[in-house]
């Protein structure tokens, strides 16, 4: 004994002297080693053992029960049975004897280690395992224990990690599931006794305003009024063991309830009780009391109780959550909803002691967050089962609902709430368009709650109504491309606009007075403007006066996206019906954009700039945004008016000309420019009006643009309205024969806007830049930038249009083009600019390939082909960075574009192509971990096989009529193999996202051409494919793509099932290290025979499990162990 108690000793002075500061991490790295080796030794555990019942020493306990668990788990099949029965007896007998007394992480790790026992041996060679748990809970003493260690045992036996045959898994589920009624019945038992022993003491409650709550709505909630005043009584006062106990079983529930199926045993009289424990939760009074009676410990027990309520809600959303509900499970289900309403009813009752959201505020907000996750819960996944039941009463769900939105105390709460009526309305629209015969019936019964909810959402956004808690939102930091201000804004008008789906005559007619209340205001501005000597101030200066003004205009601009998000409703079969509603909304945002253009406001002086100015321009800003979205509805205006030509329309597109060009300016802040430069590309691209190139405004842009000296707006700005004027010139006239488009003037028009864009960049060519000169000027590379990204952005939004139009694009582009392939050579060092060029090559590939006919495009190809060797790639990819990549890239795409093409102009480029990928690209990037160009070299291969198959297969339809599949004659055999074997390359890579495009390659090409039937594939590859994918699974490097690798599989095997079983499955086996004969005949007896997709890949992950779980075994075992 004095050799363990000498081992004791040592080890807990190590331990000591590992986690003390002092130590040094070499230090701790030999200590380490140490115990690593102690605890590898055979028959280590025995001191183990010693150690836990002789010391006091945390680290000690916790080393030694880690000790246990890798025994237990990893070395457990080589333990002599005699060790593992004194194991099985000592451990729990340790447990039953210090658990009152030791830390509560080292009992539970305890537990957690005889589970590990329990798992291993239940019931074969620990047949009384779960019955010591069930005694434990059954002897008061010992309850917590043993509900501990129930939860414990749900944990790991239910789902457990993969250290168990697939077998074995199925076995424990099995014993698991026969428990679940005893089980079940031991919970609601405990926690019955509980409530009822301590509801003896609360039988007479104090008189308080809140008793007696019978509530008209709970008559409709629940059946009969037994259960209602059930649910009435007072809630129970526990001590603190009782409630230690409750929470214990709570959470053991809610664990069995997550993987248990729903089932009788789960009896109306335990999900009556857990509905009992939610009300802790939500009885303030309860918590008040606690807190009241003066002591920190009432504190915490009025916190316990909310717990309490917490967990008990837990488990009702485990079962919510269950979208598999066996018919006699409905009723239960219904009983659970009304018991869940009669606590939202208890949460959002007023009286005059509590506003709702006081009382919101003082509970729990875990508990806030589980009662929204219910009531999530009810609407996405039962609300259609249960809608049907005439003793439900959906309506007034719903004016609870609405209560305990509009009362969340915190932002992320009123978001969730927000998400659920997102729900409901979703729910309500589909329902609608199944049943179109019932559309007046549902709406009026639903109508009142929309309306409502629609007028209360709307007065959220407003700082009119809600300005303390509108601005504590966060308007500057950015969180998923959006700031906290835009999400809340956004999140809301998505709601309003689902309303007007449904309503939409009431939605227009709440939203529309209100945005008239705050566009009066800011019509009425300009008679406060005076000019002052250095321009015109707004004489606005109280500071209440500020205040108010600054109020309505954030409200005008949320009003005015409000306005825009609505657009959609006024446009196809409906455009006639609410024309006139549409056109009111139009002419006044056309009336303020032109009224803020006029005056200017965006340039005007105020008393708080730092405040005034932003709004100002953001209401700017936003009144063309909105105009901008109506320009679908423009567009069929547009077309209707061309038959009646009316002037109306004219005046509105002339008048939002004249709101537009003045902001066309370098003088005007970006955010405003960019409004009006998007508003002008949907008039050109989107409306098209015939009229458009003749309004003086719009010759003043012209002009502005092609004027050499004036100022260039920012890059995108100079983009966008580029695009526009191209767009004005190119794009065909809506209802207008071929013969009246006046192409002719408009493609010298085109010719002569392009002419002027690229003035500055075609000189270059004229400059003679020679090859040697490396390092061009930057001024050279600003005007490359600044003129093909114009040119680039042109023909992108052409290339998908008419014929016409791309060849007007053409021809005027043609000389541009010409420019750059003779600058390419020179600048291939320079791999910024190579990088915009083949932007600009690849945008003309994708659009204007046809135009610019067989020879040029040949001739590019060409080039590219000759400037990219080896030498060059190997420089961009290797030395050059990202940027050097991105080239590579760039050209490869363009590669894909040419072998894409139909036809035979370019298939005398395809060796030379499949050469430089495979000779020249692939072994750069090959044995490179980066991604960089792999997923675009493989999507060029791809796509050269899935577009040119008849360049690798010649077979005619007539030759495989008579000869059979099986003869086909097979072409360029080295490419396609050379190809085959970097696909399967790149499966024992670890990028993931390289991994799943490539399967997806193969599949495609399975589905499309029928690769895996070909004979080269067949025979010489299949199987070579097959084993990487098992492999793949073996190692668990690509988990997340388990169920595509598993279909994969099936798709390649099903080709040849009977040399998938015959040959292939045994010859894998054999191969496979790490399992004896015995284990791989056992894993070859339960591979089934199966040919369907769902029993194979089923199969296949059996398989993988089971060899997984016998290498681990069989690595446990001590060396030299003879394997019988």
């Amino acid at each position: 004994m004095a050799s363990e108690e000498a081992s004791l000793r040592a080890l807990e002075s190590l331990m000591t002297e590992f986690f003390h500061d002092c130590t040094t991490n070499e230090r701790k790295r030999e200590i380490e080693e140490l115990l690593n080796n102690f605890a590898q030794q055979i028959g280590a555990w025995r001191f183990c053992l010693y150690f836990l019942s002789s010391t006091r020493n945390d680290y000690v306990m916790m080393y030694s029960l880690t000790v246990f668990e890798n025994l237990i788990n990893k070395m457990w099949l080589g333990v002599p049975s005699q060790d593992k029965m004194e194991i099985r007896s000592c451990l729990p007998k340790l447990l039953l004897a210090h658990h009152k007394t030791l830390p509560y992480f080292i009992r539970n790790k305890l537990c957690k280690v005889i589970v590990d026992i329990g798992r291993q041996d239940w019931p074969m060679f620990y047949h009384d395992f779960f019955t010591n748990i069930l005694q434990l809970i059954q002897s008061p003493v010992t309850t917590p224990l043993g509900l501990i260690m129930l939860k414990t045992t749900s944990e790991e036996l239910a789902c457990p990690r993969e250290d168990l045959s697939v077998a074995r898994k199925e076995e424990l589920r099995k014993l698991l599931l026969d428990q679940v009624q005893v089980v079940l019945g031991l919970l609601t038992g405990i926690l019955e006794t509980v409530w009822d022993k301590h509801s003896v003491t609360a039988a007479t409650p104090p008189p308080s305003p809140t008793s007696g709550e019978s509530g008209d709505l709970l008559s409709n909630l629940l059946q009969s009024p037994s259960s209602a005043k059930l649910l009435n009584q007072p809630i129970p006062i526990l001590d603190v063991e009782s409630e230690y106990i409750c929470s214990l079983a709570l959470e053991c529930l809610a664990h069995l309830f997550s993987w248990i199926p729903l089932s009788a045993s789960i009896t109306p009289s335990l999900l009556t009780t857990i509905f009992h424990f939610a009300r802790f939760g939500c009885d303030i009074r309860a918590i008040k009391m606690a807190s009241v009676n003066g002591s920190s410990q009432n504190c915490v027990l009025g916190q316990e109780r909310g717990r309490l309520g917490v967990l008990a809600m837990s488990c009702i959303n485990e079962l919510m959550s269950k979208n598999c509900v066996p018919v006699e499970f409905e009723e239960y289900l219904l009983r659970m909803f009304q018991q869940t309403f009669y606590l939202l009813q208890k949460i959002t009752k007023e009286n005059n002691a509590h506003t709702v959201k006081r009382r919101l505020e003082e509970l729990d907000e875990s508990y806030i967050e589980k009662f929204t996750d219910f009531l999530r819960l009810f609407v996405s996944v039962h609300l259609r089962r249960i809608e049907s039941y005439s003793q439900f009463p959906v309506v007034e769900f719903l004016t609870l609902l609405f209560k305990y939105t509009f009362h969340q105390p915190t932002h992320e709460g009123y978001f969730s709430c927000l998400d659920i009526w997102t729900l409901f309305l979703d729910y309500l629209t589909s329902k609608i368009k199944s049943r179109l015969g019932d559309k007046e019936a549902v709406l009026n019964r639903y109508e009142d709650a929309l309306v409502l909810l629609l007028t209360e959402v709307l007065n959220r956004i407003q700082f009119r109504y809600n300005q303390a808690q509108l601005e504590e939102l966060d308007d500057e930091t950015l969180d998923d491309d959006q700031t906290e201000w835009q999400r809340y804004l956004r999140q809301s008008l998505e709601v309003v606009a689902k309303v007007m789906e449904l309503l939409p005559t009431h939605a227009f007619s709440t939203l529309f007075p209100v945005l008239q209340d705050n566009l009066e205001v800011y019509l009425g501005l300009q008679q406060f403007i005076v000019t002052s000597g250095s321009g015109h101030r707004l004489n606005i200066t109280a500071e209440n006066d500020c205040r108010r003004l600054h109020c309505s205009l954030r409200d005008l601009s949320s009003l005015l996206q409000a306005v825009g998000r609505l657009a959609e409703y006024f446009i196809g079969d409906v455009f006639a019906a609410r024309f006139s509603d549409a056109l009111t909304v139009v002419e006044r945002l056309v009336k303020i954009t032109l009224y803020g253009s006029q005056i200017k406001l965006y340039n005007i002086e105020t008393a708080v700039p730092s405040v005034l100015k932003p709004d100002l321009i953001d209401v700017h800003a936003q009144s063309l945004a909105a105009l901008q979205a109506y320009s679908h509805w423009l567009a069929q205006y547009c077309s209707e008016a061309h038959r009646q030509n009316t002037q109306q329309f004219v005046s509105l597109i002339s008048t939002t000309m004249d709101a537009i060009t003045p902001l066309i300016s370098t003088k005007v802040q970006d955010k405003l420019l960019l409004s009006a430069c998007h508003l002008l590309v949907s008039l050109a691209t989107t409306v098209r009006p015939v009229f458009l190139i003749s309004i003086p405004a719009v010759q003043k842009v012209f002009n502005r643009i092609t004027d050499a000296s004036a100022q260039r707006l920012v890059d995108k700005a100079q983009v966008l309205v580029c695009r526009a004027l191209s767009n004005i010139l190119l794009l065909p006239w809506p209802n207008l024969p071929e013969n009246e488009q006046q192409w002719p003037v408009r493609s010298i028009n085109h010719t002569s806007l392009i002419s002027a864009l690229s003035r500055d960049y075609r000189n270059l060519k004229s400059n003679a830049i020679t090859p040697q000169r490396k390092v061009p000027l930057d001024g050279t590379k600003v005007i490359i930038h600044q003129t093909l990204s114009v040119l680039e952005d042109i023909v992108e939004n052409i290339s998908g249009e008419s014929t016409k139009s791309r060849q007007i694009c053409y021809q005027s582009l043609q000389e541009s083009v010409q420019v750059s392939l003779a600058l390419f050579p020179a600048f291939i060092h320079q791999s910024d600019v190579t990088d915009e060029m083949l932007s600009f090559f690849l945008t003309l590939f994708r659009g204007l390939r046809v135009q610019m006919g067989v020879p040029f495009t040949e001739q590019i190809i060409q080039t590219f082909l000759n400037m990219f060797t080896r030498e060059q790639l190997a420089e961009s990819i290797l030395h050059e960075g990202s940027s050097g990549c991105r080239v590579v890239e760039k050209f490869l795409k363009i590669l894909q574009v040419v072998v894409q093409e139909p036809g035979q102009v370019f298939k005398p480029f395809l060796p030379s192509i499949i050469a430089l990928c495979m000779e020249q690209v692939y072994p750069i990037i090959a044995e490179r971990p980066s991604p960089d160009v792999k997923a675009e070299l493989f999507e060029l291969l791809f796509r050269t096989l899935h577009h040119n198959w008849r360049y690798f297969f010649k077979s005619t339809v007539l030759a495989s009529v008579q000869r059979g599949i099986a003869e086909e004659q097979m072409e360029n055999e080295p490419q396609f193999s050379a190809i085959m074997q970097a696909f399967g390359q790149s499966f024992l890579q670890p990028d993931i996202h390289l991994f799943k495009q490539n399967l997806f390659y193969l599949e495609t090409l399975n589905t499309k051409q029928k690769l895996y039937h070909k004979k080269i594939f067949r025979t010489t590859m299949l199987f070579q494919f097959v084993n990487v994918l098992l492999q793949v699974l073996v190692h668990k490097s690509h988990d997340l793509l388990q169920e595509e690798i598993g279909i994969a599989i099936y798709n390649m095997a099903s080709v040849d099932f009977d040399g998938f079983f015959a040959a292939f499955l045994p010859e894998f086996l054999t191969s496979c290290d790490g399992v004896d004969a015995n284990q791989k005949n056992v894993l070859g007896r339960n591979f089934k025979m199966d040919r369907d997709l769902p029993s194979f890949t089923q199969n296949v992950h059996r398989l993988v499990n089971d060899l997984r779980y016998y290498r681990l075994c069989n690595d446990s075992l001590p060396p030299g162990t003879v394997k019988l």
